[in-house]
């Protein structure tokens, strides 16, 4: 089953890179992240901060695009034009069948996901051009074109005399150019003067971007499972749908649970069930500095259940919200943006648990998927 598996995936990968739709939205989301820099020079205030807040959500938006688009095509085609049939009138289990296809495609939005990744930290490179005097950050304008060029030559090169797929050959070229390109760039400052590797290498920015990775991957895992039963259409409905119900998670159900106990707090202290609580947050800056932050929080007493001074219907919808919000994936945790923007350290222990969170919905969908399609009818 694992080489089965592994077979379904490279061709789902080679089959999702193919789709003139991703290289569609990938050199649209390239070029918006090349014009954020010019258009962050519009504030009246930090447009470095602007350059991030537009950056990452261009990053977001087009990952989330991709992962939509590519994720809800490469099955559900499929299905609709009974080549699966082939696959699995085989000895080839339906669970491997799901398992290869959201993998293949994985890959495929990981890789594409890295490119605008790569060219979004070296626009960031380039300071925001306030005025004319802001230099030029000249490696960053040398060695992107230059992979740029090479991805698209040897692209065209391949279609013209081998008869490749042009949009897989340039995604599959690009992206290790332009990670070759990088990683010269950070060894440059504007004028091609030498500094230090790890001087221009900004870890918080890639931990940001890893957990909107995180983000599009459980979206294209739900788009995966929705599409062992839907069409394309339905599909992508669907997955929009739950993205956006996702985004506003905090919202609609954080805030009635919040909304909630807090009732139920004010009558456990009129009944002196409660006690102060001091919660210290520790924040550590980006330039090395420690913030405190200490808050008092009132909290019942031990042995005592906060649900327990519910009335009337509280219990039940308090009981709803908790279920919707633990069904509905919360992307607000994986977006780490207001962290970047304040200067902050984005602590390793917090990636490693929302990356845990991501990889259970991810688990879980797929599990969806593969029971979804058991009993599919592909004849």
């Amino acid at each position: 089953m694992f080489y089965q598996t592994l077979s379904i995936a490279r061709n789902a990968f080679f089959e999702s890179i193919r789709q003139p739709v991703l290289l569609v939205l990938v050199l649209a989301g390239m070029l918006l992240l090349m014009l954020s820099n010019p258009l962050s020079a519009f504030t009246m205030d930090d447009d470095q901060r602007m350059l991030l807040d537009i950056g990452l959500a261009t990053v977001f938006t087009f990952g989330i695009l991709i992962a939509s688009f590519v994720a809800s095509n490469v099955l559900g085609r499929e299905i609709e034009n009974k080549t699966a049939l082939t696959v699995v009138s085989k000895p080839v289990p339906r669970p491997a069948f799901v398992i290869g296809k959201f993998l293949g495609v994985g890959f495929a939005i990981s890789i594409s996901m890295l490119l605008l990744s790569l060219v979004f930290v070296m626009v960031e490179q380039q300071a925001v051009l306030q005025t004319v005097r802001t230099p030029i950050h000249v490696p960053v304008v040398v060695f992107g074109t230059i992979a740029l060029l090479v991805g698209t030559a040897v692209a065209v090169w391949c279609n013209y005399f081998y008869g490749f797929v042009f949009s897989s050959t340039w995604l599959c070229v690009t992206v290790p150019s332009m990670v070759i390109a990088y990683a010269l760039v950070l060894n440059f400052g504007p004028d091609f003067s030498s500094q230090s590797f790890s001087f221009s290498f900004r870890v918080e920015i890639w931990k940001a971007l890893l957990a909107i990775q995180v983000s599009v991957l459980i979206l294209a895992s739900i788009a995966i499972a929705l599409s062992t039963r839907l069409g394309q259409l339905g599909t992508l409905s669907i997955t929009f749908v739950i993205f956006f119900v996702g985004m506003m998670s905090d919202a609609w159900f954080g805030y009635p649970i919040d909304r909630i106990e807090t009732t139920w707090l004010d009558r456990a202290s009129r009944d002196g069930k409660v006690e102060i609580i001091e919660h210290v947050r520790v924040m550590e800056k980006i330039n090395g500095d420690v913030e405190e932050v200490i808050t008092e929080v009132e909290e019942v007493v031990a042995g005592v259940s906060l649900d327990s001074f519910a009335e009337g219907s509280e219990y039940p919808k308090w009981a709803a919200y908790k279920v919707g919000y633990a069904i509905v994936p919360n992307f607000q945790v994986l977006w780490l943006t207001d962290a970047l923007t304040q200067n902050n350290v984005i602590p390793s222990s917090y990636l490693l648990r929302t990356t845990g969170y991501g990889a259970f919905y991810i688990i879980a969908a797929v599990s969806l998927g593969v029971v979804l399609f058991q009993r599919r009818e592909v004849a």
